[in-house]
């Protein structure tokens, strides 16, 4: 997702930029100090995401999101509480208030994902609704994944994590990413459960391969994972074990 920053505040935009070099589907395009920046930027480029302070001179960030025609995906991100109700007549993906926390960013911008995702699933997405998958799971050391046209054989020492997306998943490799139709539900239930967890309504990771947690994040390799709160407690008890 193509990504464009406004504020007025050089911190917040600093801030921003480096939360969003840190999410992999998400692709800075640039910051701006005010609208009128902003406007040429999305007359060249093509922009998904909008993260949009409100309080700035000239025009608000409100009155900019109303004035646009063809609105991307926005979240907006202020220090005023006050606005909330009204930023969500405009059908916001989310509201942040300064200072924003990874985390709490994190999640808003997965919210931003879904949305972009329904209204332009992937090519990949589409091909795989016509396709059956079935996965087997040997105990011990891999999984087997089958596509109709390929079968690939994952061993459990090279799955990193796995993402859930809607009705398919995708397995994070050490060598390679697979996407298959599935649920996570599924793969929870047979995957081992001393090798991997559950840690958010769209993640299974890798027990091992987890580098550190802080917050209600996890870190494998350079992969953010948002950590859900109902997940929190069964994993850190899972690590003290």
């Amino acid at each position: 997702m193509n990504v464009l920053i406004v504020d007025d505040e050089l911190h917040a935009r600093k801030l921003l930029a480096d939360y969003v070099t840190k999410v992999s589907f998400l692709n800075l395009i640039k910051t701006c100090m005010n609208v009128f920046e902003a406007i040429e930027v999305m007359q060249k480029e093509r922009i998904d995401l909008l993260i949009l302070d409100i309080q700035m001179p000239d025009m608000t960030g409100m009155e900019f999101a109303r004035s646009l025609n063809q609105r991307p995906i926005i979240i907006f991100s202020t220090a005023y509480s006050e606005y909330a109700l009204e930023s969500y007549e405009l059908d916001v993906a989310d509201y942040l208030l300064k200072p924003v926390e990874f985390p709490r960013f994190l999640q808003g911008v997965y919210k931003a994902k879904n949305r972009h995702e329904m209204k332009f699933p992937s090519k990949e997405a589409i091909s795989l609704q016509n396709t059956e998958i079935v996965h087997s799971v040997d105990k011990d050391n891999f999984i087997i994944v089958k596509d109709g046209t390929k079968i690939h054989k994952i061993d459990y020492s090279d799955l990193l994590y796995i993402e859930g997306q809607r009705e398919y998943v995708t397995f994070h490799t050490t060598q390679k990413n697979i996407t298959a139709l599935s649920v996570l539900r599924n793969l929870e239930e047979s995957l081992p459960s001393e090798q991997f967890i559950r840690v958010h309504k769209s993640f299974i990771v890798s027990i091992k391969h987890i580098n550190t947690i802080e917050g209600n994040v996890a870190k494998i390799g350079e992969k953010i994972i948002p950590i859900g709160g109902s997940y929190k407690e069964s994993l850190l008890s899972r690590l003290n074990r």
